[in-house]
């Protein structure tokens, strides 16, 4: 994203290695094994210096955590969100948040976390002017608890009276700890940057997830050697029925689509895996064209498109290696196309 970090749209920020004390030799708290608590109390540190980063500068800023590595999608705002890199948004889930948050600030209505996402940390909304409090507590306790209890504790420290009992404390967190329903983000990912942690829960919350979209498409001859799963056919994807289900694809695997007249194309979308089953992806693929014209003249860069990798048999590759789960890439080619192809390589 070369574009969005010129622009400072993306900034990828990393403390200093001074930053953190020696995560080899933590204290072992809650029964977790070393590596449980080294990677937990790394978390915290991480939190703690992405909002210590994030002082007020603009409007609405969200942080995502990449496999524990601080990644930053926008610059300082009035509002704070955590976010992850493995989960689903809604539509429109930045202006949902935003009228929330202005709605309750309106109403002159106390809060101190409105919460997106009932799992973990996910989707949870601070004022950055009131993160220096969790700042400075993730630090204090970073090595004891796990970000989200923290973060409970922070809040019954500031809400609860100890002379009452839990249900008084209960009501009293509800006042500043604010859930919006239906939730704005899903969890997706299965696999932690903990090795051997595994996280299966899903927020009930969210509703249905959508795993495909109507679309149309140009006349074309569909013709693939993937055995599809049950009335998951490839021509019924193309004809925007439903998506294709196939079975694991072999080296030399392909998926060919031959318009019936050539076209002009500048650009194609393709999607790879859904939320349900976020592993069933194309990977290690091509996507590869066969031109109107001479091949050769894109090699060259003479035909008007660039340069080009081509095939033995002829094809430009316009993209390759499929292993996030989506892509849209323009095809940049002034020549009609005949056959679109993707093509599973062994590597």
């Amino acid at each position: 994203f070369p574009a969005q970090v010129d622009s400072g749209l993306i900034e990828v920020v990393s403390p200093s290695p001074s930053y953190y004390p020696n995560l080899d030799k933590l204290r072992i708290t809650l029964g977790d094994s070393p590596e449980r608590v080294r990677w937990r109390s790394k978390q915290n540190l991480d939190f703690a210096f992405l909002m210590s980063y994030s002082q007020p500068k603009g409007e609405l800023q969200a942080y995502f955590l990449l496999l524990s590595h601080p990644l930053d999608a926008r610059s300082n705002g009035t509002f704070y969100v955590q976010l992850e890199d493995d989960i689903l948004a809604k539509p429109s889930y930045v202006t949902e948040m935003k009228k929330f948050a202005i709605e309750k600030i309106a109403r002159k209505e106390p809060w101190f976390v409105l919460d997106f996402c009932q799992l973990g940390f996910i989707g949870k909304m601070f004022k950055s002017a009131e993160l220096p409090y969790l700042v400075q507590f993730f630090q204090m306790f970073y090595n004891d608890k796990p970000v989200d209890w923290l973060l409970d504790h922070l809040i019954s420290t500031k809400s609860c009276n100890w002379d009452k009992n839990n249900d008084y404390c209960k009501r009293d967190k509800a006042k500043v700890w604010l859930h919006y329903k239906p939730s704005l983000f899903q969890h997706i990912g299965i696999h932690s940057s903990l090795k051997g942690k595994v996280q299966k829960l899903k927020d009930k919350q969210f509703g249905k997830i959508p795993l495909f979209f109507p679309h149309t498409n140009p006349e074309a001859e569909v013709v693939s050697g993937i055995k599809h799963y049950k009335q998951y056919t490839l021509e019924r994807a193309y004809l925007g029925e439903t998506f294709f289900w196939g079975l694991l694809p072999q080296p030399g695997d392909q998926l060919l689509f031959r318009f019936s007249q050539p076209i002009n194309i500048k650009r194609f979308y393709f999607k790879s895996g859904n939320a349900e089953h976020p592993s069933d992806k194309l990977y290690n693929t091509t996507v590869e064209v066969l031109p109107v014209v001479d091949a050769l003249l894109y090699a060259t860069g003479s035909g008007g498109g660039g340069s080009y990798n081509l095939t033995t048999d002829g094809y430009i590759v316009v993209g390759k290696s499929f292993i996030t789960i989506l892509r849209l890439i323009n095809v940049g080619l002034y020549s009609a196309l005949q056959i679109y192809h993707l093509s599973h390589k062994q590597l």
